[in-house]
């Protein structure tokens, strides 16, 4: 094809010629890419934002959490906050978060999933775990810290996405939290204290 455009120089239509055959052919930036089709995890938000997660163990936990775990036990809670593995920055809303007096925002800092409950003056602190980052005492500590002027009360929750999971991590889990099992969604499970589900003081 292009001794033929070659042989036709320079005829009066050659640039016109040019262009339509280089319309047909994909540029070779194009061909780099070598895009595939993943599929997604989707989920809907209490607010009906619909996000797409990555796909992987961690996020389909974050999915059991938002349309699981918050219908049951969030008192009608909307999200401030998720990560995504690929978006640290999946959904963000950072001005009612600031309204809240939460701290400065920061991934490295933050659990993977925040909500409120505006009926409870609760904020949810949820750490998805498929393979570490359970609520221990030291991220305990590290999140009291970082909350201490916040203006709601914290509930600190970790969720497994099965017993065999949560088994693994049950000496790392710090007393006066919460624990969430996705494949007993009806349950919790909790680490002492002087109430069943809510802030400590």
């Amino acid at each position: 094809m292009y001794a033929e455009l070659l042989k036709s120089y320079p005829n009066k239509n050659w640039r016109d010629k040019v262009k339509k055959q280089l319309e047909a052919i994909q540029p070779l930036s194009e061909k780099l890419k070598r895009s595939r089709r993943i599929n997604k995890v989707q989920v809907k938000l209490p607010s009906g934002v619909k996000l797409e997660f990555s796909p992987g163990k961690h996020n389909d936990l974050q999915k059991e959490i938002i349309e699981q775990f918050l219908p049951r036990y969030g008192y009608g809670s909307k999200i401030l906050y998720v990560g995504d593995t690929s978006d640290k920055y999946l959904y963000l809303n950072k001005e009612e978060l600031l309204r809240l007096n939460f701290f400065e925002i920061s991934h490295e800092e933050l659990p993977d999933i925040i909500a409120y409950s505006k009926e409870k003056n609760w904020l949810y602190l949820i750490e998805a775990v498929h393979s570490s980052g359970a609520i221990s005492e030291v991220r305990l500590l590290q999140l009291k810290k970082l909350t201490a002027k916040c203006k709601t009360e914290i509930v600190y929750i970790t969720a497994f996405l099965d017993k065999p999971t949560f088994r693994k991590f049950i000496p790392d889990i710090a007393w006066e939290t919460e624990v969430w099992i996705a494949d007993n969604p009806d349950h919790l499970i909790h680490f002492n204290g002087d109430k069943f589900l809510g802030p400590y003081n």
